[in-house]
């Protein structure tokens, strides 16, 4: 199975491609640029490989939370790139690449925190799946770190800058969380893993259906929520 991956829905852009327990990989931390850099990686990435586009089996996108703007280069890319190669796609979320990371370390539940902006954080919770790499626990969540909460009653493992952004949340009852994993961000190589096990399920989608998972619908606070907040 051959699968590009992409992610620019955070302050990371990455690109990865696996081909069979392959896999290679491009990953920065931007400021700005991500449509520029993303294509750059995916020249990049092809290239190394020497397996040009038409070649792959689908793509897998990152289709966010998290920058409105880095959700929607993402989505766009994947989109084009597939279109121009006939090939289907594979929307995974910001969470779920996070949480696959730590299933993927030997975790059985995890719960996957990115920094929101505006005092709040995107979670959700996730548990190991024979098929399909990991299952949901529950809908993708938004909000102040106090309303974070695990969804289940056995421990778990943390993962996401979320948990930087929010000390307090080294809290929550029943967390293991590494230094490491506080720092992480999303990777297109953990997309690209769990892309390949979501193709090989059947679940490759036309182009034409892939949307921004956006969780939240606001950009930013208004000047008296700025006001207030101080």
């Amino acid at each position: 199975m051959r699968v590009l991956a992409l992610d620019t829905a955070t302050e990371a852009c990455s690109v990865a491609l696996i081909d069979g327990t392959a896999v290679i990989g491009r990953y920065a931390e931007v400021g700005r640029g991500h449509a520029e850099e993303v294509l750059a990686m995916v020249d990049a990435v092809l290239g190394e490989a020497g397996i040009p586009l038409r070649r792959l089996n689908g793509i897998a996108a990152g289709i966010g939370p998290g920058s409105f703007t880095g959700v929607r280069i993402s989505v766009s890319v994947a989109q084009g790139l597939a279109f121009g190669a006939g090939l289907p796609v594979i929307p995974l979320t910001s969470l779920e690449a996070l949480a696959w990371r730590a299933i993927e370390g030997g975790a059985m539940h995890a719960l996957a925190c990115i920094d929101a902006r505006m005092g709040e954080v995107y979670w959700g919770s996730f548990a190991a799946d024979a098929a399909r790499g990991l299952a949901i626990l529950g809908a993708l969540q938004v909000g102040p770190a106090a309303t974070v909460r695990w969804a289940g009653t056995v421990p778990f493992r943390g993962i996401g800058r979320g948990f930087t952004a929010y000390p307090e949340l080294a809290a929550l009852p029943g967390l293991a969380l590494a230094p490491r994993d506080a720092q992480a961000l999303p990777d297109a190589r953990d997309l690209a893993r769990l892309g390949a096990l979501r193709l090989e399920a059947g679940e490759g989608l036309d182009p034409a259906a892939l949307k921004p998972q956006y969780v939240r619908d606001k950009v930013a606070l208004t000047e008296a929520e700025r006001r207030a907040s101080k």
